[in-house]
C-alpha cells in the first residue's frame, strides 16, 4: 500500500494507522502517539485545541502534566512526517498559541481514496449499472485492511471507527444488493456467510440474503432465516421485525420473481414457461488487453469431442496473463455451455484471502447452478458425489484460477460429459490429467511494445521509441510489469517515458517503480517464493547470485555444497512453481524480474550470498584451469583445484563451451562483488580457452575487466600475468603494436617482481613477434628474437612449464624457417610435438604437428598426405574452428599434389563452409584466408577440368570486401581467370 504515490506522504487509517514518505514505512511511534496524529488527521484540516486534543485522546482521564504532554508527541511526529530540513512553519503538523492543525496539502490519505470510490459506486449504482457498481465497491471496500485505527483508544478514535465501520456497512449493502441484482446469489452468500456475527442482526443484511436464498431456489432457507431473526428480535428486544424485512417474507411466500429476483435475470424468469433453470454466467470481464496470445488462445478454444469432460491448464509465473488468457478463451466459447460459464478464484497466491476449503467451494458451485445442497453434509466425499450427481446432465464451463495443486481441482471437476475445464496456476499441475497444457512465456519484444503502446497510447510512446524499447527490456516482457508501468505513466500524464526508465535504473528502483495501487510484481513473485519449503526457499536465494543468466545444475550444487543430484530436485520443483524457466534440458534460467528478487532475498542473508558467491567463482576458475592446455605449470600461484573440480580437461572444457558468451560477465561479477583476486585468476585462465576457440575479442574484454583490479590483490603475478594475456590475444589478433606494449609491460614488471614465470613468457612473445617480423621488416633482428625465444624457453623449462616450452620451440621453429634454416625448424616443430604429447591435450599437439607438416608439404610432398589426415582429425576433436580450417587448407592442397582432384576439392569445400565460424572481430585474417580458400578450390576445378566453377571461385574471390589489401591473394585470383582454358596443374 506504501507504493501507491512514492513522492508524497501517503497516511492510512482503513486498518492498523501507517505512512509512508516516498515510498518508504514510517515509524510512528507508541499507541498513544499514533492517537495524537489520528486525532489532528481526521480534522480535515481544522484547528484544534489543546483542550480539544487532550479530551479526544485521553476524555475525562487526562495525563497531569496537561497540555505539555502533546508537545512530546507532536515533535517526534514532525521529525517523522516532514521532510528533512523542513522549517518548523512548513511542518504538516503547524501550530500556534493554544492549538495544532494537520495540513493536508500534499498528503494522501486513503479516506480521501474511499470517499471518491465510494460515491462514485453509489452514483453508478443509482444510475442503474449494478455491474459497474459492484466493481467500483470491490475497489472501495479493498481499501479496509481491518478494523478502522486498529488499537487506538480515547473518545475521538472510538467515534471515528464508528463512523468509517458505518461507511464499509453501506458500501457492503450496496455491493450485495448489486450482486443479487445481478443474479450472482452464490457469490452474495458467499459474503453474507463472511460476515461479522454482529451484522446477522441487520434486517438489511438478512432481508439481502432472503433475496439471494430465493434466488437459488431455496425458498425453505429464506423462510427458516425470517423466522429464526423474528424470534430473535422479539426474545431479545421485544420488537417485530421492520417493514422492508417482513416485505421481501411476503415475497418469498407468494414466490414473486417480480419484486424479488434482480433485473438481470427477471425478465427471463417471468417469461418462462414451466420449470426451466436459469442458466448462470460468473465470468469476470474480459479487459480487452490481451496480446500476443494467439496460439495459445486457439488451443484453448479449439472444440473438444463431446463423450468427455475436457480440461486444459495454464500455468506460469506471476504476472504473465494466465487469468487475462483464461477469461479470454472462456469468453470466446461460452455459447457452446449453454447450463452455466462458472468462475472460481482459488487464492493459491492470496494474502487477504486464504484458500478455500474444497467443501465450501463445492456448496457454493452447487448453489450457483441452482442445486438445493443443504440436506448434504459437510463431508467431502458426500459433497462430491452430490455434485456429480447434479452436473451429469449439464454441459458446464468451469475456470479455476489460480489454483495451488491437482488436489486442490480433483474434487470440483463436473461429470458432464462435453463440460470444459480451464485451470490457472503458477504450479505446472502434473498430477492432473489435462488434455491440453499451456505454459505462458514472457511476451516478445513486439507484443510488450503493443501492450505498452495500447496503455499508454500511441502518442506518447511514438514519441520517444528509445524509451519504450527501454522500458520493455526493463519490464522483460512481463505483462504484469508492463501494466503496472503503463498505469503509472497513464497517472503521471507529465512524465515521460524516458523519465521512468531512469527511474528504474538498478534493482531497487526497478521494483519500486513497477507497483501501482494494489498490483505489485516483486509482491507477486514474494506470494510464491513464501510458499515454498524452505530448502526450496534457500535455493531460490542462491540462484540470486549465479553470476550467469543461463546455468546448469553444477553451479548452484557448488554453491550450495550439496550433491548434484539433490540439487537437481530443487531446481526441477522450482521450474514446477514457474520461478525459474528451463530453455533447454539440463539449463536453466530466471527471468530477468524474477533474478532481481532472488538477487534481492539473497542480500537480506549477506553471509549465505558471500559463501554461494566465493563458491561459483571458483568452479568458474577450476573450469577454466583444468580444461586449459597451460597445465599446473601455468598457474604457479592463486587456489589449487577444489572439492568440486572437474574429472579432465574434456569436462572442463565443455562446460565452458555451454556457458556461451557469458563468460565475460562472470569476471564482471567478481569484479562488482569485490573478489578483484578471483577476477584476475579467472580472466587469465580463460585466455586459452577464449584463444582456442577464436574468441579473441570475449578474451580481450575478460582481460581489461580484470586488469585495472590487478594491482589490489595479493598476488603479485597477476598485473604482469595479464598484461602477458593480452600481448598473446592481442597477437592473434594482428594487433601489434599494442601487444608489444603489453609484453614489454609484462617484462618490466615481472623483472621488478621478480616473477620469473611471467619473465619467460614476455620473452617468449616478444621473440616471436620480433623474430617473426611483425615489429618491422627488419632481418637484423630475427636472430634477437630467436635469442629472446630461447631465454624464454630456458625459464619455462625451469619452471616446468610444459605449454610455455611447446609454444617457445613452436616459435623458434617458425623464425628458423623465416631464416631458411628449415632443418632447425623442422627440429623445434618436432620438439614441440614432444612436449604436446606430454601435456596430453589435442590442441597443443595440432599446433605443433600443423607447422610440421607445413614444412613436410615443402619437403617430403609423398609423406604429407597421410600425416594431415591424422592431423585433421586430431585438431576437429579440439574444437579450435580456426585451426582446422588452416589445416584442412594443407590437406586440400596435398591431395591436389597426389592428383586426388575431387578429394581435394571436398576438403577445400568443408574448409570455406567453416571459415565462416569465427566472429569477423575475432578474425583479422578472415578475408585474406577466404581469397586464399577460394583460389586454392579454383585451381583444383581448373585441374579436374570444371572450368565455370574455377572462374566462379576466382571471380568470389576478387569480390571479397578489400580484396586488393591482399596482393599474393589477388594476384592468384587475377591469374587464375587469365589463364583461360589452360588446366592448373598444381594446388
Amino acid at each position: 500500500m506504501g507504493g501507491n504515490f512514492p513522492h508524497r506522504l501517503r497516511i492510512e487509517v482503513l486498518g492498523p494507522l501507517r505512512a509512508w514518505r516516498d515510498g518508504t514505512p514510517l515509524r510512528l511511534g507508541p499507541v498513544k502517539r499514533q492517537t495524537v496524529l489520528a486525532a489532528l488527521l481526521l480534522r480535515n484540516g481544522a484547528v484544534v485545541s489543546h483542550e480539544q486534543l487532550l479530551d479526544g485522546v485521553w476524555g475525562a482521564d487526562p495525563p497531569a502534566s496537561g497540555t505539555k504532554v502533546l508537545a512530546s508527541h507532536v515533535n517526534p511526529l514532525r521529525r517523522t512526517l516532514d521532510r528533512t530540513g523542513t522549517r518548523h512553519t512548513e511542518s504538516v503538523i503547524r501550530s500556534g498559541k493554544g492549538w495544532y492543525r494537520f495540513v493536508l496539502d500534499g498528503v494522501r490519505l486513503d479516506l480521501a481514496d474511499l470517499a471518491e470510490l465510494g460515491d462514485e459506486a453509489l452514483r453508478t449504482k443509482a444510475s442503474g449499472d449494478p455491474a459497474g457498481a459492484a466493481d467500483q465497491l470491490d475497489a472501495a471496500l479493498a481499501l479496509f485492511q481491518g478494523e478502522p485505527l486498529a488499537n487506538l483508544s480515547g473518545p475521538f478514535a472510538l467515534a471515528e471507527r464508528e463512523r468509517l465501520l458505518e461507511r464499509r456497512r453501506t458500501l457492503r449493502l450496496a455491493r450485495l444488493a448489486c450482486l443479487v441484482d445481478l443474479g450472482r446469489y452464490g457469490d452474495a452468500l458467499d459474503d453474507l456467510a463472511c460476515l461479522p456475527d454482529s451484522d446477522h442482526y441487520d434486517e438489511s443484511m438478512l432481508a439481502l440474503r432472503m433475496r439471494a436464498l430465493y434466488g437459488c431456489e431455496r425458498q425453505a432457507e429464506a423462510l427458516h432465516a425470517y423466522e429464526d431473526m423474528r424470534r430473535r428480535l422479539s426474545h431479545e428486544l421485544g420488537v417485530d421485525p421492520g417493514e422492508e424485512l417482513r416485505r421481501v417474507h411476503e415475497a418469498v411466500l407468494r414466490q414473486d420473481d417480480g419484486s424479488l429476483l434482480g433485473p438481470a435475470v427477471r425478465a427471463t424468469v417471468l417469461s418462462r414457461q414451466g420449470p426451466v433453470r436459469r442458466s448462470v454466467n460468473q465470468l469476470p470481464g474480459d479487459t480487452g488487453q490481451l496480446v500476443g496470445r494467439e496460439a495459445e488462445l486457439a488451443t484453448l478454444i479449439s472444440p473438444d469431442t463431446d463423450d468427455a469432460v475436457s480440461v486444459a491448464a495454464v500455468d506460469g509465473a506471476a504476472g504473465v496473463g494466465k487469468t487475462a488468457l483464461a477469461v479470454r478463451a472462456a469468453h470466446r466459447i461460452r455459447d457452446r455451455y449453454p447450463d452455466g460459464c462458472l468462475f472460481v478464484d482459488l487464492h493459491a497466491h492470496s494474502t487477504e484471502r486464504g484458500r478455500p476449503a474444497p467443501e465450501r467451494v463445492l456448496r457454493r458451485l452447487l448453489r450457483s447452478i441452482g442445486a438445493d445442497g443443504s440436506e448434504v453434509s459437510d463431508d467431502l466425499d458426500d459433497l462430491m458425489a452430490a455434485w456429480r450427481a447434479v452436473t451429469s446432465s449439464l454441459r458446464l464451463l468451469l475456470v479455476l484460477d489460480d489454483a495451488a495443486d491437482a488436489g486442490q481441482i480433483r474434487p470440483l471437476l463436473p461429470a458432464g460429459p462435453g463440460s470444459r475445464v480451464i485451470v490457472t496456476g503458477r504450479q505446472r499441475l502434473a498430477g492432473l490429467d489435462a488434455d491440453r497444457r499451456i505454459t505462458l512465456e514472457s511476451l516478445g519484444t513486439g507484443e510488450a511494445t503493443s501492450l505498452l503502446r495500447q496503455i499508454v497510447g500511441r502518442e506518447r510512446t511514438d514519441h520517444e521509441p528509445e524509451a519504450v524499447g527501454a522500458l520493455v527490456r526493463l519490464c522483460a516482457g512481463l505483462p504484469l510489469a508492463l501494466r503496472i508501468a503503463g498505469t503509472r505513466l497513464q497517472t503521471r500524464p507529465a512524465w515521460t517515458l524516458a523519465y521512468l526508465v531512469d527511474r528504474m535504473a538498478g534493482d531497487e528502483g526497478r521494483l519500486v517503480e513497477l507497483s501501482a495501487g494494489d498490483r505489485s510484481v516483486e509482491a507477486a513473485f514474494r506470494l510464491s517464493y513464501d510458499q515454498l519449503p524452505l530448502e526450496q526457499q534457500r535455493g531460490f536465494r542462491t540462484l540470486g547470485v549465479v553470476p550467469t543468466v543461463e546455468f546448469d545444475v553444477r553451479t548452484p550444487a557448488a554453491m550450495l555444497g550439496r550433491p548434484a543430484r539433490e540439487v537437481e530436485q530443487v531446481l526441477e520443483s522450482l521450474v514446477d512453481t514457474s520461478l525459474l524457466q528451463q530453455p533447454r534440458p539440463g539449463r536453466y534460467r530466471l527471468h530477468d524480474l524474477v533474478r532481481v528478487h532472488a538477487r534481492r532475498l539473497a542480500e537480506a542473508v549477506p553471509a549465505e550470498a558471500g559463501t554461494a558467491r566465493e563458491a561459483a567463482l571458483r568452479l568458474y576458475l577450476d573450469a577454466a584451469r583444468v580444461g586449459s592446455d597451460w597445465g599446473a605449470g601455468g598457474y604457479p600461484t592463486g587456489p589449487g583445484p577444489s572439492a568440486t573440480s572437474f574429472a579432465d580437461w574434456r569436462e572442463g572444457a565443455v562446460w565452458l563451451d555451454e556457458a556461451g558468451g557469458e563468460l565475460v560477465d562472470v569476471v564482471g561479477q567478481a569484479v562488482a562483488h569485490g573478489r578483484a583476486d578471483h577476477a584476475c585468476w579467472i580472466a587469465e585462465a580463460l585466455t586459452d580457452h577464449f584463444v582456442g576457440r577464436g574468441r579473441l575479442h570475449e578474451c580481450q574484454a575478460a582481460l581489461e575487466t580484470a586488469l585495472p583490479h590487478a594491482d589490489a590483490v595479493a598476488d603479485r603475478r597477476m598485473a604482469p600475468a595479464l598484461h602477458n594475456c593480452l600481448g598473446y590475444t592481442l597477437t592473434h589478433r594482428a594487433r601489434f603494436p599494442e601487444a608489444f606494449r603489453h609484453l614489454r609491460t609484462a617484462l618490466h614488471l615481472s623483472r621488478e617482481r621478480g616473477e620469473r614465470h611471467e619473465e619467460g613468457r614476455a620473452l617468449v612473445g616478444l621473440g616471436a613477434m620480433t623474430g617473426l617480423g611483425a615489429t618491422g621488416p627488419d632481418a637484423t633482428r630475427s636472430d634477437e628474437g630467436a635469442s629472446w625465444i630461447v631465454a624464454g624457453r630456458e625459464l619455462a623449462e625451469r619452471y616446468d612449464d610444459h605449454w610455455l616450452v611447446a609454444m617457445a620451440s613452436f616459435a623458434l621453429g617458425f623464425v628458423r624457417h623465416a631464416q631458411g634454416r628449415d632443418e632447425e625448424a623442422l627440429a623445434c616443430f618436432r620438439d614441440a610435438h614432444a612436449r604436446g604429447r606430454a601435456i596430453g591435450r589435442p590442441r597443443a599437439m595440432s599446433r605443433a604437428l600443423t607447422s610440421n607438416l607445413d614444412l613436410h608439404l615443402y619437403l617430403d610432398p609423398s609423406a604429407a598426405r597421410v600425416l594431415f589426415h591424422q592431423v585433421a582429425d586430431l585438431v576437429q576433436r579440439t574444437g579450435d574452428v580456426l585451426l582446422h580450417t588452416l589445416t584442412l587448407a594443407r590437406l586440400g592442397t596435398a591431395e591436389h599434389n597426389a592428383g586426388n582432384l575431387e578429394a581435394a576439392a571436398a576438403v577445400f569445400r568443408r574448409a570455406l563452409e567453416q571459415h565462416g565460424t569465427p566472429a569477423p572481430l575475432d578474425d583479422p585474417d578472415r578475408d585474406r584466408r577466404e581469397m586464399d580458400l577460394r583460389c586454392r578450390l579454383g585451381r583444383t576445378y581448373r585441374a579436374a577440368g570444371r572450368l565455370a566453377e574455377a572462374r566462379e571461385q576466382f571471380q568470389t574471390a576478387l569480390a571479397v570486401p578489400g580484396a586488393h589489401r591482399y596482393p599474393k591473394e589477388h594476384a592468384q585470383a587475377v591469374e587464375g581467370l587469365a589463364l583461360g582454358e589452360d588446366p592448373v596443374r598444381s594446388g
